[in-house]
């Protein structure tokens, strides 16, 4: 099956690649997950519009994913959750308020697609949170989650 990626699937490719996978995993995984398109004559003309937007929101070289690797790596960020007994979080942060939390904190603006959780974070205290900016380049910075007031 023949397929134009819409959103960047680990291990496979970014968006405005085209791609041939096998036909149960592009109809049963990524057309519904909204992660492809089919391929067509009419879709293949949208991978110039995608190419775009991707290229907008991408880190313009390796030298530039090393600048935004520094000022990352360089201080930690801080978010605010509730919290129940035990230090346990009602919920978990997710990628959008680690996100935020940096921008928040006079950081760089990232892609909540790229940042990358081993684990959730479901409790207080010190979290390691990796970023992707560059297939060369991975960004490993602290957040410290505490109680909101």
């Amino acid at each position: 099956m023949k397929i134009i990626l819409t959103q960047e699937v680990s291990n496979l490719g970014a968006p405005g690649d085209v791609l041939e996978v096998k036909d149960g995993y592009g109809r049963n995984y990524l057309l519904p997950q909204g992660l492809a398109i089919g391929w067509t004559k009419g879709a293949e003309k949208q991978v110039v519009t995608i190419k775009r937007a991707r290229a907008a929101r991408e880190v313009r070289d390796l030298g530039h994913a090393n600048e935004i690797k520094a000022a990352l790596e360089s201080r930690t960020y801080g978010l605010a959750a509730r919290a129940g007994n035990g230090g346990r979080l009602f919920g978990s942060i997710t990628a959008a308020e680690i996100v935020d939390a940096v921008k928040a904190a006079g950081g760089p603006i990232l892609d909540r697609r790229r940042v990358e959780l081993k684990n959730a974070i479901k409790a207080l205290g010190d979290h390691q949170v990796q970023v992707k900016l560059h297939p060369e380049v991975t960004a490993k910075f602290t957040v410290k989650v505490a109680v909101a007031k």
